[in-house]
């Protein structure tokens, strides 16, 4: 009983967070994360391809693209995909693609340091169904807030395989890590 309680009440607060990002979207501007009308502003490095934002897709909110989703990551397929232990390694792109585009991205972010201070980092989690090699969806993240990211989306993973709804626990990720880039990420 107290699981269902708790497994409520963290609903209700992602419900709250996605009717909040929605209401409160960015408009796009210079200093957002990336401005889909801004072709300069999204790197195209080895043919990374770039989808059309589904309905509801979390992803783009109001002309800006956030991130990149997986299209075989739905609610019909998390039990054979994201919820699978190990299902995210056999798609992961190898260093050999992400090393390039990370270097790329430093240089056009110009951030400071050598690419070991950075990993390149799945804005959408491949965990909760970000697209593996789009590079819209890849971005250098220092190591100094890898750690509190990947925490969180250890815990969004559980609470989808757990029964919440992905696309509303997606929007949330959003709202909180992906809407106030680059903040989140210390350099």
């Amino acid at each position: 009983m107290r699981s269902r309680i708790l497994l409520a009440i963290t609903l209700g607060a992602v419900v709250v967070a996605a009717v909040w990002l929605v209401a409160s979207a960015p408009k796009p501007s210079t200093s957002d994360f990336r401005n889909a009308s801004a072709p300069s502003a999204i790197p195209k490095i080895l043919g990374s391809p770039t989808v059309s934002p589904a309905p509801n897709d979390p992803c783009h909110v109001a002309g800006v693209t956030y991130c990149a989703l997986n299209p075989a990551v739905t609610e019909t397929t998390i039990r054979s995909t994201i919820c699978v232990t190990g299902w995210t390694a056999t798609i992961r792109p190898p260093e050999s693609f992400t090393e390039p585009l990370k270097l790329q991205q430093m240089r056009t972010e110009g951030l400071s340091g050598g690419t070991s201070n950075y990993e390149e980092d799945h804005r959408m989690p491949l965990e909760l169904g970000g697209a593996p090699r789009d590079g819209t969806n890849l971005s250098p993240e220092s190591h100094s807030s890898s750690y509190a990211k990947d925490a969180a989306e250890s815990a969004a993973r559980r609470q989808v395989c757990d029964g919440a709804d992905l696309r509303t626990v997606q929007a949330a990720f959003v709202a909180d890590w992906l809407g106030p880039y680059p903040a989140y990420r210390s350099t």
